[in-house]
Formats: structure tokens, sequence, C-alpha cells
């Protein structure tokens, strides 16, 4: 039988299960979405265990559906929604409560306590991230405050507090295994950047006990076997996790500094490889791109609450919509309505703003505006986001960008995706594949199993490219718009 990687994405709208052949070919797919959960605060949740039985469900779909045997399964890839956090008790295993999800804001007067005791910088220069509710840390401090389940397995010292990929491992290998990796630890504002373990100066501001955090391993190492609750005929390794941004960077072969990546998806995620020496910036935060064989790579990143979100937003609350796919048609047939733009900033801005009350805004309309122009607007504020991250990654690493590797969902859109490169300025590639988080670590997991050859495996078809077509005074003037319209909803 030929052998398969089947991979994991664990995304914040779906479960993603999929197999890679001997070749590294994509060879099929199949998801299933879970709930949102979001309360009149505007708060966002996941229910672990409806993640854990999707994640099951779609392992046993895709092989019924691709027809490929379990038994020509030989390894794990896992890839997932980042600072997302989950608190659970592993005496018992099971979620103390739903997890927080890293859109939601609740950790924002935690955050503000840290800030007024003036340990903002310290927070910084610790783990390369500014002080924000985005990530993990502040949510799992919310955690510990307001459910007293959690309060009680914390003292009791039973409790884990991890990103999804530590939950997920749990359950994949049945409590033997509590793991996370270096990039998804980075993501948590716990971990200690240089040296790479848990910083226990930083868990005492936030009053949570480093004994209650997975071990922290590199992206390729060996996590635990697992057979999916009986799906797979015997259980097999688990030889890669990585952040869903981060198995992106690394499907899209972005191995060597300098090179640039952006993932479209409820958020999105820029990412610049730096190499193996961090590199600090006051507005970007400084991320591990993976730990590889013992060595750590860094990246320059930016994160954005709200991309695909927004056009999602014109679909389910304002009704613009049928499909997310019907975008492109209508931003196509919009005037060009000078001065208009829409701010997303529904809970929030974060990198380069990081400005957590700040409030959404469409400014600009005239009478003549309807919804083409309204979802025209949605469409360009997700491109003007991203060159805030690009302009400020060119300043800071003193790289040019020359090309822009792109993914997720509505890179489909061809409109987004040539505003993207006339705002740039740079050529936008799109991968002939669409799933690079869930191909990344399965590249890793791949290698580490020598199944695949890394000098040959990233060398994949041809995708398209997209140049920019719009003269440089008309950038910068649009851009500066952008710039006065975000100006008007911040509050710092």
């Amino acid at each position: 039988m030929n052998p398969y990687i089947l991979s994991i994405d664990q995304s914040t709208s779906c479960t993603k299960a999929m197999l890679f052949d001997q070749h590294g070919d994509f060879a099929g797919r199949f998801d299933l979405p879970h709930r949102q959960i979001i309360d009149d605060k505007g708060w966002v949740e996941h229910d672990p265990e409806e993640i854990w039985a999707n994640l099951v469900a779609a392992v046993k779909n895709l092989l019924d559906k691709t027809g490929v045997s379990g038994d020509s399964v030989i390894g794990i890839g896992l890839s997932n929604q980042r600072e997302t956090a989950v608190v659970w008790d592993k005496s018992r295993g099971h979620p103390l409560c739903n997890a927080i999800v890293w859109q939601c804001g609740r950790g924002r007067e935690i955050c503000g306590r840290i800030n007024a005791q003036g340990k903002a910088g310290l927070v910084k220069r610790s783990t390369g991230i500014n002080l924000s509710p985005y990530f993990s840390a502040a949510k799992i401090a919310w955690v510990l405050e307001n459910v007293p389940a959690a309060r009680q397995a914390h003292e009791a010292g039973t409790i884990c507090c991890s990103t999804m990929d530590s939950w997920l491992i749990y359950k994949m290998t049945r409590g033997e295994s509590i793991k996370t990796d270096c990039s998804n630890a980075s993501r948590s504002q716990l971990m200690n950047i240089s040296s790479l373990v848990w910083d226990d100066e930083i868990c005492a501001l936030f009053e949570i006990d480093p004994a209650a955090l997975p071990e922290i391993r590199d992206s390729n190492d060996l996590f635990g076997y697992t057979d999916f609750d009986g799906v797979l005929p015997r259980a097999v390794p688990i030889r890669a996790v990585m952040g869903d941004s981060h198995g992106a960077l690394y499907g899209q072969g972005c191995l060597l500094p300098g090179m640039i990546k952006a993932t479209y998806g409820t958020g999105s995620s820029v990412m610049m490889n730096v190499g193996e020496t961090p590199v600090f910036s006051e507005k970007l935060v400084t991320s591990l791109a993976w730990g590889i064989d013992g060595h750590a790579g860094y990246v320059l990143e930016g994160n954005l609450n709200y991309t695909g979100a927004v056009i999602k937003w014109l679909v389910d609350e304002l009704g613009l919509l049928a499909s997310s796919k019907d975008a492109e048609k209508l931003a196509r047939e919009a005037r060009e309505v000078d001065g208009l733009y829409l701010v997303p900033a529904f809970s929030g801005l974060g990198a380069p703003y990081w400005d957590d009350n700040a409030r959404a805004m469409i400014c600009g309309l005239d009478r003549a505006c309807g919804k083409a122009e309204i979802v025209r607007a949605a469409e360009e504020c997700i491109v003007y986001q991203i060159t805030d991250i690009l302009r400020l990654m060119k300043a800071a690493a003193g790289l040019d960008i020359q090309t822009l590797r792109v993914d997720g969902g509505p890179t489909r859109d061809g409109f987004l995706m040539q505003f993207q490169a006339d705002m740039a300025g740079a050529r936008v590639f799109v991968p002939s594949i669409e799933e690079l988080s869930g191909m990344g670590v399965a590249y890793a997991a791949g290698i580490s199993l020598g199944l695949y050859n890394p000098d040959e495996i990233f060398d994949r078809p041809a995708g398209t490219e997209y140049t920019p077509a719009m003269d440089e005074q008309r950038r910068d003037a649009l851009y500066d718009g952008w710039l006065k319209a975000v100006r008007k909803t911040l509050t710092i």
C-alpha cells in the first residue's frame, strides 16, 4: 500500500482532515464546521468537546470519501487556531469551560491591570508580544478568576491551560501526552522568546502556575501516538505540530530570511521569516516560526482580528451577500468612491495600532452608495490592514518586499488579490493548493518520518500571480485616506 500523511487543520471555523500521498500531493479533504458561540457582549467561545468529536468524525469521513485504507496512514501532522485558550481538568479529562477564542477581548481588564503596574514593557521584552487580550495568557487568567471549577483545579494542581493543539494531542493520545510546540507556545504570551521556556515572571503577572502549562517541544518532535478513538487500525505517530499560520509559512516554503506570506482567514497573519536570531519591532510581534531538529527560527508577525470575518459579517449580520463567494462580483460592480473606508475594529485593533477600545466605522458614504460600494469597502479594508503590516516589516527588517505569498479561502477572490498587489506594490503569488496550513505540517511530518526529501518537496506546481497595476501616486493617496479613517476610530 502507498503511504499517506494525515493532516489536521483545526481552524477557527471548522476542522479539516486532509491526506497527502507519498509524493506530497494533496489526495483529499473533509471539513466539519463547529459552532461560534457569541454572547451579547461579543465574547466568542468554542466547545472543545465538539471540536474533538468533529476531528474524529472528519478523519473517518475522509477515509470513507477517498477510499484510502487506515493502514496506509503512517503519520500525523496537526495545525491549529492559535491563541484560543482551552482549560481542562487532566484528572477527569474534560474541559472546565468553553474555549475562549482568539477574537474574544474579555481579558482586557486583566491586561489593563498589568499595564497599570508598568509591566507592559517587561511582557514585550520577554515574550516578543505586545500586552494584549488577543493572546492566550489574559484569556486563561480570566478563566481562573471567573470560573470556580477552574480555580479549584488550579489550586489542586489538576488543571491544564493551553492552546487548542495541546487539548487535541491530549485527546488523541487518550490523556498520555500533554505537549505543545514552540510556535504555539510563542503565541500564548507566556513563553520567553529567547530561552524558549515558560517565563516564571510573566506567568506570575497573569497568576498562572507554569506547572499547569504543557511541555514545550520542537515542531517536528514526537507528540505521541493516536488511532483517533479506533478510526485507524493501529496507533500512528503525531510527528508535526504548528500554529496554523506557521504551518502555512512552512508550506509556502518560506524557509529563508526575508521571505513573507499572508494568510487570509477569519483573521489574518502576516509573517516574515527573519532567521535564527529574533528581530524586535515596537508595533509588530516577534514569534517563533518553528523549532526544527533543535534549531529555532523566528518571524516578525502582524495579526489582524477581522479580515475574512468582515465578509462573513456582511453575510450573517447585514444580509448584503448570500455567500462570501459573491463578494468579488459585487466589488467589481461598485463605483469608486474616494474617501469611502470601512475600519473593522469590531473588537479593537491589533497590529500595528494595539487599541483594544477602538470600534468599527464606515466613513465617506455618499447618497448614491449601495451594497456594492459597502462590499467593496469591506474587501479593500482587508488589503489596507495587510498593507499596514507589510510597510512596517519592510522598515523593521530593512528588506524590500518583491513577492508576497498568500493562502486561505479569500485568495480565490481576484478583485481582492489584484488590489493587494496594487497596494503592496509587489507581486502576489497564490499557490495552486489552498490547504497551506495542513500541507505545511504534513510536509514537516513526512520529512521527519523520512517519506519526503526536504530538498524536493517544496517544488510544487505553479499557482497564480498578480502584478501591480496601480501608479504610485494613486496608491499613496488611497493609503493616506485609510490612515486618516483609522485615526477616527482610535481611542489612544
